[in-house]
């Protein structure tokens, strides 16, 4: 954390959280209105500008506001983010997903269907065995601002195609996160991927969260740390 001076670990960790809630540029007016660097705004835009060579942040040419870049998602998921077990979710995963439920693909459509609408993105659920794919989530990216953008929409399912066909060839532990062009498949540079393998029912399982790069890590990847440890205690 050592590459950026405390003040541009504030602003940058205020810009990315305003990005992810708003889906807008960020301006140095709004964050000098919204919170109490002890900096005028045109201070912060001087620290957004060493952002901005630092490839941190990025100026879309129709806004005065920033963008986080890669790096700066990257940057935010390495430093910012708390892992911890929800246990509010494991309680409404006991509720709601029987651990008597003997259709094993009904079993794990409901647990693709519980992670999507907390997540409020994509989820994939794909067995290495048999194989079959669950999916979910298509109602809540579709409410999401990127998916106005033709682009962004065609760009997500040519990569869910490829994704499929080369699922094995992603190798996660217990944890991998994604990030834009780190994703090791094409069409993916403005899609981020947290996922998880994970032994079911004498399956390997193959848990995905997908998303604009703009998805909030923090809720998403204490999702998968969540379902997991559900996994290993109840089934």
């Amino acid at each position: 954390m050592d590459i950026l001076s405390e003040r541009q670990y504030e602003i940058l960790k205020a810009l990315i959280d305003e990005y992810i809630r708003t889906a807008e540029p960020i301006s140095s007016d709004f964050l000098a209105q919204k919170y109490n660097f002890g900096l005028c705004s045109s201070a912060i835009r001087i620290e957004m500008q060493l952002l901005n060579k630092s490839g941190f942040l990025e100026q879309p040419h129709t806004s005065a506001g920033r963008v986080p870049t890669d790096r700066a998602y990257r940057f935010f998921v390495d430093n910012f983010y708390k892992q911890r077990i929800e246990k509010n979710l494991i309680e409404e995963l006991s509720q709601n997903i029987s651990k008597k439920n003997n259709d094993y693909f009904e079993l794990f459509n409901q647990i693709a269907k519980f992670l999507a609408d907390a997540s409020s993105s994509l989820v994939v659920i794909h067995s290495l065995k048999r194989p079959v794919s669950w999916q979910q989530g298509w109602e809540s990216i579709a409410r999401e601002p990127e998916f106005k953008d033709r682009d962004f929409a065609i760009n997500l399912l040519n990569f869910l195609d490829d994704f499929e066909e080369k699922i094995e060839k992603f190798k996660p532990q217990e944890m991998s996160i994604y990030i834009g062009r780190e994703i090791p498949t094409p069409k993916a540079r403005d899609l981020s991927l947290i996922c998880s393998f994970s032994s079911v029912l004498s399956n390997d399982i193959f848990i995905s969260i997908i998303g604009p790069k703009r998805m909030n890590y923090n809720r998403n990847i204490n999702l998968i740390y969540t379902i997991n440890k559900f996994l290993k205690d109840n089934l």
